[in-house]
């Protein structure tokens, strides 16, 4: 019983005894201790799994091909996005130097990448490319140190290492590591004396040659990592790139389910989404589910993942619709919620998401009438619990007749204001992004993303970058080392989510346009550290302003005929300029008809904003 060895408590919100012991002393007092580590890696290798035996294939993953060339490919070429233990920034660039093709280099990376034995990395990279050669102390020590090109990184190695050549027994070689790790003198001294004895004696290596291999071994223990745990570690993240280079589209999905709650994960996700070619779907309460699911070569987007619907209302949701089918309309979808789950504020998130979409395209119409649909459904629910007749106790068509009442006739969001919507229902850009129609402008300023700042940084640890993103945040704070105000601006680009830093005069200069939604250019000095891009603002202004007469072209997308007079008459207005414009009709047979207009136009943003707003322009792109 653990009552007569070790004192013990127990927690008032568990029944289970607990030691009061740390994990230093339970040892002595005669107890073995266990780590048990949870890894949600593991969940998220079982859901692929499980996706993927939805197409039909079944798999084993403690069965995989263990030399997969695809999987090696993708680990060198850093694209380890969701790949276990290999997805930082650092990370990625040591895989692209290293280029790992066996699982020996990967669990030498596990080993290796911490501080102090990261040190060796270069040197590995360098005799594994044949650039340098190996150096493995002793001829006797090169068969257990070919594997990691003479570099000593695990404590087996280090225990090998005094078995072989100075004939200690593999309990004596533990002690001598552990030892080494202490670094106590004393015990030091002693072990060195065994060492180079032992060496002497069982290999005839002199005392001098011996005390040098012994320097060297202690240096690499004091860091050494047991292989075993790395083995481990390194199994985990070959799994992880093996689904993601043969089932990318099931692996991303469940990689998503489970940070579902995760809105910078999940931006992050979708940033490697658009490097795969793998189109992440809008939300869609007749297709979507609960988590991410497949559908063909494309990812839907969760409906537990909009903000603030919460979890069992779209259970709920979705087991509607798989027992009574689809959703055919906004009245069907309102009598059949379940309206004590989906209040207003979920209700406008899965309109703003998109998920209502295919019943009613207007968005603005729905968002407007939140309040009171969130109503008409609770009043229908009720009427049905009550099973009484009333008011709502009408045929089909009345009732249909009732929902549209509920609707004001307005124009859909602009564009750009259903991405702003958007963004705040699902926590980034999702169908498209407000930067996407300056495409061509901003390239043409070589104005670079934040993903071409990271590469940029793989070259050289610092740059002057010329940037734009259109403000998500500002949070303002005082410096405690001199009471100065400075600001951290959350921005989001085309290929991401990034932060910058403004420093007081530039934060002076610029307070009066860094509101959200704003999009911005900035001039930054950028920075690898620790791991981290630093980004310092030294210059920040409104983008559009900055770009007024850099627009060469523009392409006009009309979806109703009946826009034209309205384009015509805005263009009249705008006056000449140096945009020639382009308008893409589409007709009848589902055909489009581009019509180049005759001369040029000044098109600026109070242009565009204004066309935004007229029915019947379905985009602008900007050239």
């Amino acid at each position: 019983p653990l009552h007569e060895l070790v004192p013990l408590y127990r927690d008032p919100r568990s029944d289970m005894p607990v030691t009061q012991f740390n994990m230093k002393y339970v040892e002595p007092a005669g107890l073995v201790k266990f780590d048990f580590l949870g890894l949600k890696t593991l969940t998220v290798i079982q859901k692929a799994v499980e996706l993927i035996a939805v197409k039909g294939e079944q798999i084993d993953i403690l069965k995989i091909p263990m030399d997969d060339a695809g999987a090696y490919e993708m680990i060198a070429s850093g694209m380890s996005t969701g790949v276990f233990q290999l997805e930082s920034a650092g990370m990625r660039d040591t895989l692209r130097k290293m280029k790992p093709n066996r699982f020996e280099d990967i669990i030498a990376l596990v080993a290796l990448y911490r501080p102090g034995p990261m040190d060796n990395i270069p040197k590995y990279c360098s005799v594994k490319d044949g650039k340098e050669e190996a150096d493995y102390l002793h001829p006797k020590l090169k068969p257990i140190l070919e594997e990691t090109y003479g570099i000593m990184v695990y404590q087996e190695q280090v225990m090998q290492a005094a078995q072989i050549l100075s004939g200690y027994s593999l309990g004596s070689a533990d002690l001598l590591r552990r030892a080494m790790g202490k670094k106590i003198k004393s015990e030091m001294d002693a072990q060195r004396e065994a060492f180079v004895k032992g060496a002497n004696e069982t290999n005839n290596v002199s005392a001098q040659y011996a005390g040098e291999i012994f320097d060297t071994i202690e240096k690499f223990a004091g860091y050494g990592f047991n292989k075993s745990h790395a083995a481990a570690y390194a199994l985990v993240a070959y799994q992880t790139a093996w689904l993601k280079a043969n089932h990318p589209v099931e692996f991303m999905a469940a990689l998503m389910t489970l940070d579902l709650g995760n809105t910078d994960k999940l931006a992050i996700f979708k940033q490697a989404l658009d490097q795969m070619d793998i189109p992440l779907l809008l939300p869609d309460i007749n297709h979507s589910f609960v988590d991410f699911a497949v559908e063909g070569r494309a990812i839907r987007y969760a409906l537990a993942a909009i903000k603030g619907v919460g979890t069992q209302a779209m259970e709920l949701l979705v087991r509607e619709r798989t027992a009574n089918g689809p959703f055919r309309s906004l009245d069907d979808f309102l009598k059949r919620i379940d309206s004590k789950a989906l209040n207003k504020k979920g209700l406008e998130n899965l309109i703003a998401g998109g998920a209502l979409d295919t019943i009613h395209a207007n968005r603005a119409q729905l968002f407007t009438a939140a309040e009171t649909l969130a109503h008409y459904a609770q009043a229908l629910a009720e009427e049905r619990t009550s099973n009484q007749s009333s008011l709502f106790a009408m045929d089909a068509s009345a009732a249909q007749d009732l929902a549209a009442h509920h609707l004001t006739d307005m124009p859909d969001w602009n564009p750009l204001d259903k991405l702003s919507y958007e963004f705040g229902a699902i926590g980034f850009y999702l169908s498209a992004h407000p930067l996407d129609t300056k495409r061509a402008q901003l390239e043409r300023l070589h104005i670079i993303t934040y993903a071409d700042v990271e590469a940029k940084l793989e070259e050289r640890p610092a740059a002057k970058v010329k940037m734009a993103g259109v403000l998500i945040k500002k949070t303002e704070k005082i410096s405690a080392k001199n009471g100065n105000k400075f600001a951290i601006l959350a921005l989001s680009d085309s290929s991401g989510v990034y932060e910058v830093m403004l420093f007081t005069e530039v934060l002076l200069r610029s307070r009066s346009y860094l509101e959200a939604g704003e999009a911005l250019l900035l001039m930054a000095d950028a920075e690898q550290r620790d791991e981290q891009i630093r980004l310092t603002v030294h210059d920040i202004r409104p983008l559009d302003p900055a770009l007024e007469g850099q627009i060469k072209g523009v392409q006009v997308s009309l979806n109703r005929v009946t826009a034209i007079p309205a384009l015509k008459a805005q263009l009249d207005a705008a006056g000449k300029g140096g945009a020639r414009v382009n308008v893409l009709i589409e007709v009848a047979d589902g055909r489009k008809v581009d019509i180049l207009l005759p001369g040029q136009y000044a098109f600026g943003a109070e242009t565009r904003n204004s066309l935004f707003q007229t029915p019947g322009i379905a985009s602008i792109q900007e050239l």
